[in-house]
C-alpha cells in the first residue's frame, strides 16, 4: 500500500509527458493544477511532483508569473538543436548500415511502411516520423549514441508541435526511402550523407517557419 503515491505520480507523469510530445499539449499552453486534478481525480501533490520532474527534463518550463507552460523553443535553439542532430543522425545512420541485424531490417521497413501510410494528422506524422529515425538509432547498436538522440529528440518534438512542420512530402519521403536503401546495402557513407541532407531539409523549413511565427508576433 506504500507505493501506491509513487505509482499514481508515476501514472500522471507519464501521461502528461506522452501528451506533449505527442502534441496534445501545444508549445505555450498552460498546464494548470487544479485542470490537471480534475481530469485524472488525484491530488495536487502527485501532479506538483510529475510538472516538476517534465521542467527538469526540459518539456516544460515554470515562471512565477506564467505558472507551469510547454516549453517553447527559441529560433536559436532550433538552429542549434538541428545543427547538432544533423551530425548524429549521420553517424547513427552510418553506424546503422555497418551492424543492423535482419530483425532491425524488419524493424525499419516496418517503421518506414507505417510512416508512408500515415496521412493528414500532423501530429501521427511526427509521431511516425521519430519512431522511423528512432529505429535507425536502435539499429546502430550504440548506447551512448542512442541515449544523446533521445534527449534530442524531446526537443526535436516541440520544435516540430510548435511549427507544425510535415512530414509526408514528396522530398521527405525520398529522403526516408533512401536512408533505408543506403542502410541495407550496407553503404555507410550513402547512409550518413541522406541522413544528414534529410535533417538539412528540416532545418531549413523550420527556421523559414520560426522566422515567419517570429516576424507575426513582433
Amino acid at each position: 500500500m506504500f507505493e501506491r503515491p509513487n505509482l499514481i505520480r508515476d501514472e500522471v507523469y507519464q501521461h502528461l509527458r506522452r501528451a506533449v510530445l505527442e502534441g496534445d499539449y501545444l508549445p505555450g499552453t498552460r498546464l494548470g493544477e487544479t485542470e490537471i486534478g480534475e481530469r485524472f481525480g488525484v491530488s495536487r501533490t502527485p501532479i506538483r511532483e510529475a510538472l516538476q520532474r517534465l521542467v527538469q527534463e526540459g518539456l516544460l518550463e515554470a515562471s512565477a508569473n506564467k505558472g507551469v507552460r510547454v516549453r517553447t523553443v527559441t529560433p536559436l535553439e532550433a538552429r542549434e538543436s538541428y545543427a547538432v542532430r544533423e551530425v548524429l543522425d549521420g553517424l547513427a545512420a552510418a553506424l546503422a548500415a555497418r551492424h543492423h541485424t535482419e530483425a532491425d531490417a524488419a524493424q525499419l521497413r516496418a517503421a518506414l511502411l507505417a510512416l508512408e501510410a500515415a496521412e493528414g494528422d500532423y501530429r501521427e506524422q511526427t509521431r511516425l516520423d521519430l519512431a522511423f529515425h528512432r529505429a535507425v538509432s536502435q539499429a546502430a547498436h550504440n548506447r551512448i549514441l542512442a541515449e544523446q538522440l533521445a534527449g534530442l529528440e524531446r526537443t526535436v518534438s516541440l520544435i516540430k508541435h510548435l511549427t507544425r512542420t510535415y512530414n509526408a512530402a514528396p522530398e521527405t519521403r525520398e529522403q526516408h526511402r533512401a536512408i533505408l536503401e543506403a542502410v541495407l546495402a550496407r553503404d555507410e557513407d550513402a547512409a550518413r550523407e541522406q541522413a544528414q541532407q534529410h535533417v538539412r531539409t528540416f532545418a531549413a523549413l523550420v527556421s523559414a517557419q520560426l522566422a515567419h511565427t517570429s516576424s507575426d508576433e513582433n
